[in-house]
């Protein structure tokens, strides 16, 4: 009898034993998946979004077109090549408009008939398709016409630079996102032609190639 007993305390022993050794294996095993290792690192694939947004973001919004001499070379010469003037002098008519975002948009006479003007647009370093303007019988486009032998785009970055410069001294004043050439009786003039301050007004003129030529307060 005492035997038996013995027998089935031992066979208890056993098993338990067993239990125990299992329940330990199951528990380094599951440590040691890779999911739940320690010197696991998962990625945080929200936070690496965002930060990739936020760059883009912080990119888009940094424009320096305007003081880029290099940027505005190549958009004349773009121009230039464009095929439909091939071997023709272009002429702009009216405005040309110079983005900080790195656009332009012109307005040239046709190539094949001097009553059209045609505009265009220069964006991501390269220039559109014409787009017809409709014009009125009114229009005096012969006054309005200047060879783009005339201008030079990078002194569109002079008049940034000096307009730049003045805000800087100016309370309140703001660098323009923009610059635009105004073309009256063959002639070109630089806008804007003032700086608002939050307590002064000044009005601002520039030479043909873009240097001062007059400043002073309103």
């Amino acid at each position: 009898m005492k035997k038996l007993i013995t027998l089935f305390f031992c066979s208890l022993l056993f098993l338990s034993c067993n239990q125990i050794s299992k329940s330990i294996d199951e528990t380094f095993k599951t440590n040691d998946s890779p999911i739940n290792r320690t010197d696991h690192k998962p990625v945080d694939i929200q936070k690496t979004q965002t930060n990739t947004q936020q760059k883009e973001l912080r990119e888009n919004s940094e424009h320096h077109f305007l003081s880029d001499v290099d940027g505005l070379k190549k958009a004349e010469e773009e121009l230039r090549k464009l095929p439909q003037y091939n071997g023709k002098e272009i002429f702009i008519y009216s405005l040309v408009y110079f983005y900080d975002d790195g656009r332009i948009n012109i307005k040239l006479q046709h190539p094949e008939n001097p009553k059209y003007i045609d505009s265009y647009e220069y964006k991501d370093n390269r220039w559109s398709e014409p787009k017809p303007i409709q014009l009125s019988i009114r229009d005096n486009i012969q006054d309005q016409l200047i060879s783009l032998n005339k201008i030079d785009f990078a002194n569109a970055a002079k008049v940034s630079a000096v307009l730049n410069q003045k805000s800087e001294h100016i309370e309140g004043a703001k660098a323009p996102e923009s610059i635009y050439i105004s073309i009256r009786k063959n002639q070109i003039y630089w806008y804007p032609t003032n700086i608002n301050g939050s307590r002064e007004r000044y009005s601002i003129q520039f030479n043909d190639d873009g240097t001062l030529k007059s400043f002073e307060q309103d």
